[in-house]
Order: structure tokens, then C-alpha cells, then sequence
């Protein structure tokens, strides 16, 4: 959950508290999202965003450290550029469980690159 926190005077709003670990906001946003893990394919669902982060919920089995690739429609308000089909690859840094099948994947993007426009 992205909680909004109102910064006092010594801190800028942009500044991380000290029990906060992300280097950047995140947005909630829910898109679908294609999770590959060891050239599997599942699909998932986003809860929030940030620039250099992701949460997903995904049937994926995975481990912190797994590396993922992530295909996704980035919204343009993130700060990405304009947004549109994306690739990205990224590092697993917690997994919770979840209602249902699903688990809860948080990650770290360490690569983004947008796919070209099909017309």
C-alpha cells in the first residue's frame, strides 16, 4: 500500500523517511502486466508504479533475487516519457502471499525500454 506521508519542516517532500526504502514515489496503478520467469509466461496485474519499481500480483512462484521480464502499458504521468508498451527487466526483492493463488511480487526495474507503435 502507498501511504502519503506530510513532510515536516526539516524534510523535502521528495525525501524518503528513514523506514522508507523506495528512491521513488509510487503511483497506484492497475494494468495487466506479463510476468516471464525461466521462459514462462504468466499474466499478473500491477498495484502500484514508481520509475525505478514495481508491485505485482502474479501466479508466479518466484524468489527474492529472481530475475524477471516484464511486459506492461506504462501510463504517461509516471515520468517514463509518454508511456505505451513496455519491457522491462527486473529483480524480485520481496514476494508476499496473497488471497487466492496469487502472490504479491515486488521488484526493482533495471531496465525499461518501450516497444515500437504497431500501425
Amino acid at each position: 500500500m502507498t501511504e502519503k506521508t506530510t513532510p515536516t519542516h526539516s524534510e523535502s517532500p521528495t525525501s524518503p523517511t528513514p523506514d522508507e526504502r523506495r528512491s521513488r514515489h509510487r503511483v497506484p496503478v492497475r494494468v495487466p502486466v506479463k510476468v516471464r520467469l525461466d521462459g514462462q509466461e504468466h499474466g499478473g496485474l500491477t498495484r502500484d508504479l514508481s520509475s525505478s519499481g514495481v508491485f505485482v500480483y502474479s501466479e508466479s512462484a518466484m524468489k527474492p533475487g529472481s530475475k524477471l521480464e516484464l511486459v506492461i502499458m506504462l501510463p504517461p504521468d509516471l515520468g517514463l516519457g509518454p508511456g505505451g508498451w513496455t519491457v522491462c527487466e527486473a529483480s524480485v526483492v520481496r514476494v508476499e502471499k496473497s488471497e487466492g493463488k496469487n502472490v504479491g511480487i515486488a521488484a526493482t526495474l533495471d531496465r525499461i525500454a518501450l516497444l515500437p507503435e504497431i500501425s
